[in-house]
């Protein structure tokens, strides 16, 4: 591990990995086929906001959509990390939303375009406080949970992930390697929804770590 500080990992870290689809009830709520491999996009980290600022819904959207996910910092870069060893290339974690713009991921879809503008754009990516590694020491099964409202709209548990974290490490670091300050965002459980200008989010893991945001429309 390098001196840069792992525990503010988003002021250098140099990208967020996101995976689509790794609970069989959400791609189901929103149906899509369930993934035989990772569904993988990107979130550049421009997207990053914290506790204090608020998420907002892009100019062109209509129906933003929050998604929360167990986030993995990877503290040791590599290439075609072994899954048995993934583990040690993990720093900690972090409580994570995927603001999604369902409108215009549908339309992306439909015309066969990337989902950039439904899931890159600034404030897509709020996050908690880092969780060192030892706080969380099963991250397979751990309970993840979202209000809107005071309303709970999402609560499930790790354990219902398709592609486990080891396997998600393997996977991507195939392809894209890893570094030191990189995100991989791992999936959302069902009961996606709405979120309107002046809606507060509620999010949690467990009783480990919670956060607040507030929804604001861009100007």
């Amino acid at each position: 591990m390098s001196a840069r500080n792992i525990a503010r990992f988003w002021e250098w870290g140099r990208k967020i990995i996101c995976v689509g689809r790794n609970y069989a009830d959400h791609a189901i709520e929103l149906k899509n086929a369930i993934p035989t491999e990772p569904v993988l996009f990107l979130k550049p980290p421009s997207a990053y906001i914290r506790e204090g600022s608020p998420i907002l819904v892009p100019f062109y959207s209509s129906n933003l959509h929050h998604e929360v996910e167990l986030g993995v910092v990877i503290g040791k870069g590599g290439t075609a990390i072994r899954q048995s060893s993934a583990m040690d290339h993990v720093a900690g974690y972090v409580l994570c939303l995927d603001m999604t713009a369902r409108d215009i991921q549908e339309e992306c879809k439909s015309k066969g375009h990337p989902w950039t503008l439904a899931k890159a754009f600034n404030t897509s990516c709020p996050i908690s406080d880092f969780i060192p590694k030892a706080k969380i020491p099963d991250p397979g099964s751990i309970n993840l949970w979202l209000k809107v409202n005071n309303i709970m709209r999402q609560n499930g548990s790790t354990s219902q992930m398709i592609f486990s974290i080891p396997y998600l490490i393997n996977y991507i670091s195939e392809i894209i390697s890893l570094e030191e300050g990189d995100l991989i965002l791992t999936g959302t459980p069902k009961g996606v929804s709405s979120v309107q200008e002046h809606d507060e989010l509620q999010v949690g893991i467990d009783d480990i770590i919670t956060m607040t945001f507030k929804v604001d429309r861009q100007s």
